[in-house]
């Protein structure tokens, strides 16, 4: 490179990559509603649509039929041309490799414009020149694939289309617009659509592929660094530009030896307004710094960071100069880091880490970025780098987040004993302690987690570390985000509850008009009764438990369970709370787990048997095709299940899973099973616990049917509620809404009760049993939450 009669040799590539800008994001987003509104304004509104430009043409059309034509004639060769003149700028430029965009762009806007209902339309055009110039014309600018094909091409092609071609062609291009009000009174609509739909495809093409970064202006910071006193005698890249800077290393004549020049274009941050975006809308105010109003702000408060704490004597490296470079580029150029990394020196240098991070906090700074190559030992002295994630006037927050790095920094390169010990010796075990709660993967920056291998399990390992050294039997993890895990939980659990109640709450008129006629102290009953089967849960549970928990927890719990398991498919969402609770209430994961599988086990067990006893005691010949599925569903679900089962012994990881996870629970199930046979009273317990559950839904439908005039019996009852409850379970919706809705009624349709008396009673049991507790159990859940019990 020559600079002001001056050869200076450059080593490395200043080539410039395809990077995804938001700009790019941002243009694909707006092409998309502009489809939109031309698709609305096109099919919904046309009328109105048409008047207005019959409105703005009375006002703008004032040229004569000659001129008209002649104005016409005149827009239609240079339309006709444009792309030809896209094509013959790209070949002057060298840009062989957006040939290929170019064209794919072209064809993918004309082929989504030619299909139709039976298939792909050619274009119609008749090449043949008649008898007027413009009327042939007229068939390339009415044509929406024309007018898609060119908008495509030039959305491709604009980023590396020089300033002044680009704006020519985009402005000979949207005058389609004005050109057709004043020469032909409306717009046609289907040029419109091809317009959007052009520059959508050519969005996405630029999204997909990446667009060019701007040409580095090499020579301008050569000369920014001659003026500052540092004359430049080779360049060597060090790091090829992307995302980040273009950096290069400065061997210069002034008072630095060697220079780190760090070059930053308009588009090195490609994704950085969406990811500050993100943090804003998901993390809490104190855990995001301070926006910068362009990058020219964000690297100048870098050097600002760099010269306050160089005062400090603590800096690695010292600010040479900062500048607004041309074409959108800027210069930070700062002394390269003195020292060695921390990695390269024993642990003995650790207090000195420790005290070098205090007197950084002391002079109100925090670093927010201590990667093990950020801090650098020098003669036994403790010097930091980086500083782009700095502040200063530095909140506790961020000075906790500060020391927390730095435990997982040390704690990766000396191990966890000693790199904690030293940190408690140095700043206290109540230092410690505060910032070990944002040892979490939520708390550490990108920085950290790019630059430590596996940082998850070193996070971890520190964490473990410091309960172990400081005597705590728990460490709480900081909430750093706007919103916790149970929130999100509970934010789910509240749509799916929206979900599953539409059906009820679309039949809430009929019911309440049938309401009128039911008998209210059945109703009662039925409520007192499915109330028993909270108590039949948790003595079944308490039971599984051996007795360790309260009792009385347990059956608050069992009303929360009926949130938790309503709302999600298949009940999961019970048995995790279950294990939850008896996990706060001191049993350990596996003992917790094993007891709700056993409770599980013996209340299908006891279903079954109930069901058998029920159906031998009723000796009807009722017509049970209701219950029965279709031959198909039961081959389905029988190559499903053989399927699933042959997938599990064939495939490694899930064979190891079903060794390691789930055989010591089916262990520890049966061996309580054997457990149960030799103690009848616990076994007695959990019998009854569970046929209570069983026999007070049956006892609730019963009386819900009972309010509406009755029609069958209590073992009839019993028989559907069982068989349709068992059906209903498969169904993949929460809580089986509709599935247990349509099982119930038909199975006591099966028995013969009447549809009058069937529908309004099963949807009588379904708000006694269902949605009178899922909305006692929603504050109940939030009860227990706020008393960590859950």
């Amino acid at each position: 490179m020559r600079v002001d009669g001056r050869d200076i040799p450059v080593t490395g590539s200043l080539l410039q990559p395809l990077i995804r800008r938001t700009t790019d994001i941002v243009r694909v987003v707006l092409a998309a509603l502009w489809l939109t509104v031309v698709i609305a304004a096109s099919v919904i509104t046309r009328p109105e649509w048409l008047a207005l430009e019959r409105s703005v043409s009375d006002i703008v059309g004032f040229l004569t039929p000659d001129q008209s034509n002649l104005v016409y004639l005149i827009y239609g060769v240079a339309i006709l041309i444009l792309p030809f003149a896209i094509l013959i700028e790209l070949v002057i430029g060298r840009q062989w490799k957006l040939l290929a965009g170019y064209a794919a762009a072209g064809l993918l806007a004309v082929l989504l414009l030619s299909i139709t209902g039976t298939g792909l339309s050619a274009p119609k055009w008749h090449l043949q020149v008649p008898e007027r110039l413009d009327t042939f014309l007229s068939q390339f600018l009415d044509d929406p694939r024309w007018i898609a094909m060119l908008a495509a091409v030039l959305t491709v092609s604009s980023p590396w289309l020089p300033t002044r071609p680009r704006r020519w062609l985009w402005f000979l291009l949207l005058a389609f617009a004005p050109i057709h009000l004043v020469v032909s009174t409306v717009v046609p609509a289907r040029a419109m659509f091809g317009l959007a739909v052009g520059w959508l495809v050519g969005a996405i093409i630029v999204w997909v592929v990446g667009t060019p970064a701007l040409e580095v202006p090499l020579d301008a910071a050569v000369r920014v660094l001659a003026r500052r006193g540092h004359t430049v005698n080779a360049l060597t890249v060090v790091r090829p530009t992307g995302p980040g800077s273009l950096t290069l290393a400065a061997t210069v004549d002034g008072p630095e030896r060697e220079l780190t020049v760090e070059l930053y274009g308009k588009n090195q941050r490609s994704s950085g307004a969406l990811r500050t975006l993100w943090r804003l809308l998901t993390f809490r105010r104190g855990e995001t710094a301070a926006l910068h109003g362009s990058m020219h702000r964000a690297v100048e408060h870098r050097a600002l960071m760099t010269i306050a704490a160089d005062d400090l004597g603590l800096a690695a490296q010292t600010a040479a100069t900062v500048a607004a470079l041309d074409r959108g580029w800027f210069l930070y150029a700062h002394s390269a880091p003195r020292g060695t990394p921390l990695a390269e020196h024993p642990d003995s240098v650790l207090p000195a880490v420790w005290t070098a991070l205090d007197l950084l906090h002391s002079g109100q700074i925090s670093h927010g970025d201590l990667r093990p190559a950020e801090i650098r030992i020098e003669n036994g002295d403790t010097l930091f780098a980086g500083f782009a994630s700095a502040e200063f006037g530095p909140s506790d927050t961020q000075i906790q987040s500060d020391i927390a790095q730095l435990l997982v920094t040390t704690t990766a390169v000396f191990g966890k004993e000693t790199a904690v010990r030293a940190a408690i010796d140095a700043l206290g075990e109540q230092a410690i302690l505060l910032a070990s709660r944002r040892l979490t993967k939520t708390a550490m920056p990108s920085g950290i987690r790019k630059s430590v291998a596996d940082w998850g399990s070193v996070v971890s390992r520190a964490r473990e570390e410091i309960r172990k050294q400081t005597g705590q039997d728990k460490i709480e993890a900081d909430q750093i985000t706007r919103f916790s895990r149970n929130q999100l939980i509970q934010l789910v659990l509240l749509i799916g509850l929206v979900y599953v109640a539409y059906p009820f709450i679309s039949a809430v008129p009929t019911f309440f008009t049938q309401l009128k006629t039911a008998n209210w102290w059945w109703a009662l009953l039925g409520l007192g009764v499915s109330a028993l089967t909270y108590i039949g849960a948790a003595a079944a549970l308490w039971a599984c438990a051996s007795g360790l928990v309260s009792f009385t927890n347990l059956v608050i719990m069992q009303i929360a369970n009926t949130f938790a398991a309503t709302t999600t498919p298949a009940r999961v969402g019970g048995l995790a709370l279950s294990v939850r609770f008896l996990q706060k209430a001191g049993l350990g994961a596996v003992r917790a787990t094993a007891a709700v599988a056993l409770q599980q086990a013996v209340q299908i067990i006891t279903h079954l048997s109930l069901l058998l006893l029920f159906s031998i005691v009723a000796g009807t010949s009722a017509d049970l095709s209701h219950f029965v599925p279709d031959a198909m569903v039961i081959y389905l679900a029988v190559g499903l299940t053989v399927g699933i089962i042959g997938t599990f012994m064939f495939v490694p990881k899930l064979r190891t899973w079903l060794n390691t996870s789930l055989r010591p629970q089916l262990q520890e199930v049966l061996s309580e099973l054997a457990q149960l046979a030799r103690d009848p009273k616990r076994f007695t317990i959990i019998i009854a616990g569970c046929a209570a559950i069983t026999l007070g839904q049956a006892g609730a439908l019963w009386a819900s049917i009972e309010a509406f005039g009755g029609g069958t019996n209590f073992v009839t009852v019993t028989i559907v509620t069982m068989i349709g409850g068992t059906l209903a379970s498969a169904a993949p919706t929460p809580g089986g809404v509709g599935a247990v809705e349509a099982a119930l009624i038909g199975g006591l349709a099966a028995f013969g009760v009447p549809a009058t008396i069937a529908v309004p009673s099963v949807l009588l049991y379904r708000v006694l049993t269902c949605w009178l507790p899922v909305f006692c159990g929603w504050f109940t859940m939030r009860w227990m939450t706020a008393r960590d019990m859950i």
